[in-house]
């Protein structure tokens, strides 16, 4: 009895002490940062009211209290670049700091794309990849909250070595890397984007007012006409279109496998949008079959399957076994084949095709076949197909897309504390369209970073957007070529700098490969604009002026570099008389820094347009040192 007692009394005792207050930090204040050099550095975080809080790094301590929200804050002087350092705060011990130079990486989906998706370029290049003094943080959270968030839910710092490198936005590391060989100072980035966002989503609570009505607008039109549909069509029940198709289709679990009877299937030649061959299939599933022959030397290999790009997602079967599946139209279908499943002779390839809306398809130059080391068996041409589902889901009225201010909220204000040297910027594909708008919406977002960050002079870096679809045989109007001018105005804001991808592009696909030079470009302007670097050309010929003389114009560019690339017959300018109508126009190098521009068919100029297309795939001026001139217009 005395023994229980006892154990009662201790168990009491101990329930009756407080409990040792934690200090909490945010995911960015985390093992394996890079803090900025040469800034005051600010270490946030959270603790019970009043809680006296210690910090130590580099040999000082730092102290403070918590406010009544908890709330608590040190400045630590600026340091020179070096590591690894190892911080304690109270309790808790953070290891392998690294000072050096820190980047927001944001936009959409070409600055979030990842390494592994450009492999067909990099591949031996990636393989080499060891740096752990640049590192990667990056928070998966897609949430668009109402409110602005302290903290990231999730994400960690992570060194550019082979266990995470496929992961890394693949502009970011090349950016990365060009800096770090130059700099030599470890470099940290903070990964933000989402693909497909609006500007409006990156804009904090003041400045995404004026932009909030069209938001709001489209929401309530939405719900209006859904309102409508329901009064006279009544409630529909909940549409799963996955389950719906594989509910209609015939081939679900057999056409899949091996030995299937193609006797009655039709023919069709791949790649290409099956429309244009005559299939008339919007919404539903298709079923594609080809045959190909393998040599007894390269049978019983592992081997890639590459099937290009399929709009809009696909399942793939080898010889009736499953081998990838890709869940949407943008990413390159690499299918790996295990080792054993392809046989000498006659091997069989079936791909289910979904289509949601529009046209479906083979996208057209992009990589077909089958490779087994160095030999590769071609898979275009003649296939055999038949139709699986038809389905007519009911119709669905979307709201406005991304809401206006939610990506900042979530993804740009727990990083408000955090210094750093300045931001890279790839977005712009989904305000296509809206050129006139963008032109003040992007001024506002890059002053409205500024002012968060309290980095007035934060350098802002952003790449144009790169070339897409088929080039325009006349002069046409153009929403991409609008928005490219659009960023090109942004240059008016100091400490600016942007990165020319017109000729970097894929006519056939919004997410070109070429990511190594995107972020060399980036790098260049980066030491113009971030480092003071004077003596760089950092970018290729920038619009100017103009004046009219004698039936033509000439126009002056700034960023010539050594001077304008005179040696080359000039294409991708436009003229326009006083009707507005734009022809193409002859032009010629006039000098160092002015380009000559007439039209036999305008007698009297008023304005000129130069790479004004969604893909100005001829467009040519540059400069000696080889970097592009931008696309622009002299038209207010």
């Amino acid at each position: 009895m005395k023994i229980r007692k006892l154990i009662l009394l201790t168990l009491l005792f101990l329930i009756a002490l407080p409990a040792k207050p934690e200090v909490r930090l945010p995911r960015l204040i985390s093992n394996g940062m890079v803090l900025q050099r040469d800034q005051p550095l600010k270490i946030r975080g959270w603790a019970d009211s009043s809680e006296k809080v210690k910090v130590e790094f580099a040999g000082e301590t730092y102290q403070t209290k918590a406010d009544k929200q908890g709330n608590w804050q040190v400045e630590l002087p600026a340091m020179e670049a070096g590591g690894p350092y190892r911080m304690n705060v109270n309790e808790l011990e953070i290891n392998d700091i690294l000072i050096g130079d820190v980047w927001l990486a944001s936009g959409q989906s070409n600055m979030e794309l990842p390494l592994r998706r450009v492999t067909d370029l990099y591949a031996g290049e990636i393989r080499q990849i060891n740096k752990p003094v640049i590192r990667l943080f990056r928070s998966s959270t897609r949430k668009e909250p109402d409110t602005a968030q302290d903290d990231y839910p999730d994400g960690s710092w992570l060194p550019a070595t082979q266990e995470n490198i496929m992961e890394f936005s693949a502009v970011a590391w090349f950016f990365a890397n060009e800096l770090h060989k130059k700099y030599q100072v470890p470099i940290g980035v903070i990964s933000t984007a989402i693909g497909g966002s609006p500007a409006e989503a990156w804009l904090s609570e003041k400045p995404v007012v004026k932009y909030l009505d069209n938001w709001l607008a489209i929401q309530a039109q939405a719900d209006s006409a859904r309102a409508r549909r329901i009064a006279e069509e009544g409630e529909t029940p909940p549409f799963d279109w996955g389950l719906e198709i594989n509910k209609n289709d015939p081939g679900v679990g057999l056409w899949s496998k091996t030995d299937v009877d193609i006797s009655g299937w039709a023919n069709i030649s791949l790649p290409g949008y099956w429309e244009d061959k005559g299939v008339a299939l919007q919404n539903g599933s298709i079923w594609f079959y080809k045959e190909f022959e393998v040599v007894d030397s390269l049978a019983a290999k592992e081997a890639i399957l590459r099937l290009g790009r399929i709009i809009d997602s696909d399942s793939a079967f080898v010889n009736g076994s499953f081998v990838g599946t890709v869940s949407y139209q943008y990413p390159p279908r690499i299918y790996p084949i295990p080792k054993s499943l392809l046989k000498p002779g006659k091997n069989t390839l079936m791909v289910r095709v979904f289509s949601q809306g529009g046209r479906g398809g083979f996208v057209e130059e992009k990589p077909y076949e089958v490779r087994i080391g160095s030999q590769t068996i071609d898979l275009t041409g003649d296939w055999n197909y038949r139709t699986g589902a038809v389905l007519n889901p009911p119709r669905e009225q979307g709201g406005g897309g991304f809401k206006p201010g939610g990506l900042y909220n979530s993804l740009i204000h727990p990083a408000l504390s955090y210094s750093l040297k300045g931001v890279i910027w790839y977005q712009g594909e989904t305000n296509a369209g809206r050129g006139m708008e963008y032109r003040q919406l992007f001024k506002d977002l890059i002053t409205d970073w500024r002012i968060q960050f309290n980095q007035p002079e934060l350098s802002f870096l952003f790449v144009q957007l790169a070339n897409l679809g088929i080039p325009n045989k006349q002069p046409v109007e153009s929403g991409w070529a609008s928005l490219r001018d659009a960023q090109r105005r942004t240059l008016e804001l100091p400490h600016t700098g942007m990165a020319v991808a017109f000729d970097l592009g894929e006519w056939n696909d919004i997410h070109p490969l070429n990511k190594k030079e995107v972020g060399r470009r980036l790098f260049l302007e980066a030491q113009r604009v971030a480092y003071s670097d004077g003596a760089v050309v950092s970018s290729g010929p920038l619009y100017e002026s103009m004046k009219a003389e004698d039936g033509s114009i000439v126009l002056t560019f700034s960023s010539v570099g050594a001077g304008l690339f005179a040696n080359s017959l000039l294409r991708g300018f436009q003229v326009a008389g006083e009707d507005g109508r734009f022809v193409w126009a002859d032009a010629v190098v006039f000098s160092k820094n002015t380009v000559k521009v007439w039209s036999r068919e305008v007698s009297h100029p008023t304005a000129v347009r130069y790479a004004w297309d969604d893909n100005p795939a001829e467009a040519n001026l540059k400069n000696k040192e080889g970097l592009p001139a931008s696309p622009f217009t002299t038209e207010d």
